[in-house]
């Protein structure tokens, strides 16, 4: 495969086991599920996947473990026609995991066990040097080390590439990576960790902190479920509503977003472009059973 990539995702890569019960239990509760079964995912693969699906000539930056979820990762990678030529595999360590447990409602609680993720380190940036001058768009989560992060942002913001931070989960962020992205995307929980303030309930509060963050990045892009996305950048502010749909499972519904964002800003559109694509993506995943998901 070339080494031309319009995308480049920088993350995590996890063997996830969904477990489907009628409530999420309490803690010290043992609650009686209906069934379970493996999907892949973590924030980077579900989010190169969603470019590619999106049309992108997407590439895959991370770590591995040499066993069978690390080879089944790799496996759906190729199936996908991600270029993961840059996935390492890290023979010391498991790769990564997560349990996740759906109710009736589709709502979800998970734990996620990061495994190899956690190896993922400048080096690994610079052994896919080949990748960044062809990358116009860079895609961040927060599932591996700041690092990795940091040092992917530099070369792609020197090669004249974009930077998305999917800042998931939130966490306390370098000064010296905030510098270097372009777009910043939360959802209402982690703009409220950003931002020290009440959880937005609304869209328009969506809106209010889109705005505060948009005083320390060039564009925010807050998620706020059902209410629909707030933009904000230093000069306006947009919002778009939800799209209705019956809702199967909200599972995936922000990596779908992010990568349909990134793939839609590789290929030229406006960021009002893009969002609107990302939202209906967001909107087609989210009305669609679990099982039917590829």
């Amino acid at each position: 495969m070339s080494s031309a990539a319009a995308v480049t995702v920088l993350g995590s890569l996890h063997y996830d086991i969904t477990v489907q019960g009628p409530a999420l239990p309490r803690k010290g509760e043992t609650v009686t599920g209906q069934s379970w079964r493996p999907k892949l995912g973590g924030k980077g693969r579900n989010q190169a996947a969603a470019a590619a699906r999106a049309g992108a000539h997407t590439a895959m930056v991370g770590v591995v473990g040499g066993d069978q979820f690390g080879r089944e990762l790799l496996a759906d990678l190729d199936a996908r026609g991600v270029d993961r030529r840059f996935v390492r595999i890290a023979g010391g360590a498991g790769s990564g995991m997560s349990v996740a447990i759906f109710d009736a409602e589709g709502d979800y609680g998970a734990v996620i066990v990061s495994g190899a993720n956690l190896d993922l380190s400048d080096a690994d940036v610079a052994a896919a040097q080949a990748l960044w001058p062809q990358t116009a768009v860079l895609v961040l989560q927060n599932e591996v080390p700041d690092a990795a992060n940091l040092a992917a942002a530099a070369a792609v913001r020197s090669a004249g590439g974009k930077v998305i931070l999917n800042a998931a989960p939130a966490r306390a962020m370098p000064g010296s990576l905030a510098l270097l992205v372009d777009v910043l995307v939360v959802n209402a929980i982690e703009a409220a960790q950003l931002c020290g303030r009440a959880e937005p309930r609304s869209l328009e509060e969506a809106q209010a902190a889109a705005a505060r963050l948009a005083q320390d990045f060039p564009a925010v892009i807050v998620t706020a479920g059902g209410a629909g996305v707030a933009l904000a950048d230093r000069s306006r502010r947009m919002s778009l509503p939800a799209v209705p749909v019956h809702v199967e499972s909200t599972h995936g519904a922000g990596d779908e977003f992010v990568g349909w964002l990134a793939a839609n800003l590789a290929g030229g559109a406006t960021i009002d472009a893009a969002l609107g694509a990302a939202n209906a993506a967001a909107a087609r995943l989210v009305g669609t059973p679990e099982h039917l998901r590829d």
